[in-house]
């Protein structure tokens, strides 16, 4: 317990910026994947395998979306699992930067099951919807139009840092952060852009088993992330435009 205590005191050091982090990420997953991190150093667990074990819960519980009947011990089940499952995906970061072992090869195979948990788990609620709800076909598109959503969106992320990098690489006299963004530093940005955060979705599987409530929540929540991945999409068009006309 002493290691991991210790272990827990240097990786207060090893945060990364919160700057643009929602809520639940921000407050409840880091932290949550802190002690995961601590743990695993322990172990002398590599982040690589830290990040094939956070696929492992993930995808267990994408399966079981689509596998069983929704009941409130499985649902519950599923959220737990992917809730577990994200916040080692917190933990392999963690425990790279408290080990100095990053590398890209870490964070191309993080991005790829980051992928594939966002290819899978619209599709699995679809194929859930369609064995186990009792709804009209036409329902069966929100999940359809939230996972391309979420697909586009993580592209957009992944597109734009990339573009940020070879900016910085290019042009390293040259800030790449624009001080117009630095409210998204804060805390109300946090909890504003709480609908987007994976780590929210996750706590909503718990109520899998309430057609109703879960059919409401998660087609609002469809909504929602559409109208934020156009402003999102305008915000990264003007910042990538304005890099290249500060060259």
């Amino acid at each position: 317990m002493s290691e991991i205590r210790a272990a827990m005191s240097r990786l207060k050091e090893a945060q990364k910026s919160s700057k643009g982090a929602a809520a639940y990420s921000r407050y409840i997953n880091r932290p949550l994947g802190r002690p995961m991190a601590a743990t695993a150093y322990v172990l002398r667990m590599t982040p690589t395998q830290v990040t094939i074990v956070s696929a492992v819960f993930t995808l267990t519980g994408v399966a079981l979306i689509a596998l069983l009947p929704p009941a409130v011990w499985s649902s519950i089940l599923v959220s737990v699992l992917l809730v577990l499952g994200y916040a080692l995906d917190s933990a392999d970061g963690q425990l790279a930067r408290l080990t100095g072992t990053g590398s890209l090869a870490g964070e191309w195979l993080d991005h790829f099951f980051d992928s594939i948990k966002l290819a899978t788990i619209h599709l699995a609620v679809l194929v859930c919807w369609f064995r186990f709800y009792e709804l009209p076909d036409v329902w069966l598109f929100v999940p359809l139009a939230f996972a391309a959503t979420a697909n586009v969106f993580f592209f957009g992320i992944i597109a734009a840092d990339f573009l940020r990098r070879v900016h910085r690489l290019q042009h390293p006299e040259r800030s790449a952060e624009a001080p117009r963004e630095a409210w998204r530093s804060g805390g109300l940005y946090s909890l504003a852009v709480i609908p987007t955060d994976y780590g929210f979705l996750c706590l909503v599987f718990a109520l899998l088993w309430w057609q109703p409530v879960f059919v409401g929540i998660y087609t609002a929540l469809a909504v929602i992330n559409a109208l934020m991945l156009l402003l999102a999409a305008l915000r990264w068009y003007r910042s990538i435009r304005g890099l290249a006309a500060d060259v």
